[in-house]
């Protein structure tokens, strides 16, 4: 007997693909800054129109930690609508852990040199530096998490140097927190090596949920259909962090969507996420 279609769902959409976003027109930006010497040591500013002073966001690409993966450049497309909706976005490049000096210390000393030079340049482009959202993608989220949580570290040197710019929200896009349960996930599409590279010799500098807890808002948004960071990902991290009584941590879920959505203009989990930034920046 046939099936009566009124009683059954419609299939679900099809997810977008990597392609389907790069066959769109990419913004692109003619600030570029650098905070060293090397070619993956700079960031790009993405300045809106009028005179300011600007809300800014400070932008941290995936791409499972490795340059050949992803470069900053997989964000301009949600960098650019900020831009257009009046703000700033500091969206930074560092050294992957397939790049010399990337890993365990490196590529956190260069998001931290990243910060830095955006305090540092904060008065030339007129940034409202007051109130920042910092925001990443996938491994990005680990490491705009990573940051935030540098607020309350002891200042020194290395990924123990001081950090100066104030973040009042973070936002972590289908983010990869925890790089202890990286390293065990067989079969994972970033591999179990890169966040062994990450991971380094010791898990309270670098696994946000083992250091201590920053005063930022967080804010893990997930896509439900994601296969490279399930919503699960989010819910071990805020239930870790309510271990140790830390439970500023806010988890959203976004039905019907994937990964790339997550940072794809025009999609349920980027509108969402333009609500939070808006929010977070008091506009």
């Amino acid at each position: 007997m046939p099936e009566d279609s009124s009683t059954t769902s419609p299939p679900p959409a099809e997810l977008m693909t990597w392609d389907d976003l790069y066959a769109r027109p990419k913004p692109e930006t003619e600030i570029r800054i650098a905070y060293g010497e090397g070619d993956l040591q700079f960031s790009e500013l993405w300045l809106p129109g009028g005179s300011g002073p600007y809300p800014t966001v400070f932008m941290i690409h995936g791409g499972c930690w490795q340059t050949d993966i992803a470069e900053r450049d997989i964000m301009n497309w949600i960098a650019g609508d900020l831009q257009d909706r009046g703000i700033a976005v500091w969206n930074i490049e560092y050294r992957g852990v397939d790049r010399e000096g990337g890993g365990f210390p490196g590529t956190y000393e260069d998001v931290l040199r990243a910060a830095d030079s955006l305090v540092e340049n904060g008065e030339r482009y007129n940034l409202d530096l007051s109130n920042v959202v910092a925001i990443g993608h996938s491994a990005g989220g680990h490491l705009a998490l990573w940051l935030a949580a540098r607020q309350n570290a002891l200042p020194g040197d290395g990924v123990l140097a001081i950090m100066r710019l104030p973040i009042g929200t973070v936002i972590s896009q289908g983010g990869l927190p925890d790089l202890e349960a990286g390293i065990t996930r067989q079969g994972h599409a970033c591999g179990t090596e890169a966040p062994r590279l990450m991971l380094g010799p010791r898990p309270e500098l670098t696994s946000p949920q083992r250091m201590p807890a920053g005063s930022a808002r967080q804010i893990l948004v997930n896509a439900a259909r994601d296969r490279i960071a399930p919503p699960a990902y989010a819910d071990a991290y805020r239930n870790a962090n309510l271990a140790r009584d830390v439970t500023d941590i806010e988890l959203v879920t976004i039905p019907g969507d994937g990964h790339v959505e997550l940072i794809s203009p025009g999609t349920a989990s980027w509108e969402r996420q333009v609500q939070l930034i808006e929010e977070a920046l008091g506009r």
